[in-house]
């Protein structure tokens, strides 16, 4: 079973209780914190080595850095492989896609990562601002207004709905 099956078990794992479900998740989110903090510093520098190396060098452990790698993975330019049985020695690189990882951090509602101020010297506020508000409506869903069986047919036809097109779709 590779680092990514075995992170996932423990991470999601329904049997655990509540209170060692939330100390796990409490402690990996400041080390993701500080793992953040640290590559937006300077995010033209593409992060790379095994993964035991990176974790290392944020000095963490191997499991939490796979937890990382999880969730970072959608937000890089070149997705790596982490379902091939990733293992300590496998190769990781991180190049980071600026907007989509901000947008990623805005849609997993981590406000906590997405108010970094390390944000305010890679992208100015206003998009910043903009990109938020892409985010939060690409996750609204619009319900089209209901048409009335007596409201008129949108299709013009000059009849009431129930009487046009409304007429297959009633039972």
């Amino acid at each position: 079973m590779g680092l990514l099956e075995i992170w996932r078990e423990q991470a999601y794992d329904q049997q655990k209780s509540k209170q060692d479900t939330n100390r796990l998740w409490s402690q990996y989110f400041q080390v993701e914190k500080g793992i953040y903090q640290q590559i937006l510093q300077n995010p033209d520098i593409v992060v790379q080595g095994t993964v035991k190396e990176l974790a290392e060098r944020f000095e963490t452990d191997v499991f939490t850095m796979t937890g990382f790698l999880d969730g970072i993975n959608e937000s890089l330019t070149k997705e790596n492989h982490l379902e091939e049985n990733l293992s300590e020695e496998s190769k990781v690189s991180l190049s980071l896609d600026l907007e989509k990882l901000y947008k990623n951090m805005v849609a997993a509602k981590a406000d906590w990562l997405y108010n970094l101020e390390e944000w305010e010297k890679l992208i100015p506020e206003s998009h910043r601002k903009e990109l938020y508000h892409e985010q939060k409506a690409a996750g609204t869903v619009v319900k089209d207004e209901k048409i009335g069986r007596n409201d008129p047919c949108p299709c013009n036809s000059g009849k009431k709905y129930k009487k046009c097109c409304g007429k297959s779709q009633a039972s």
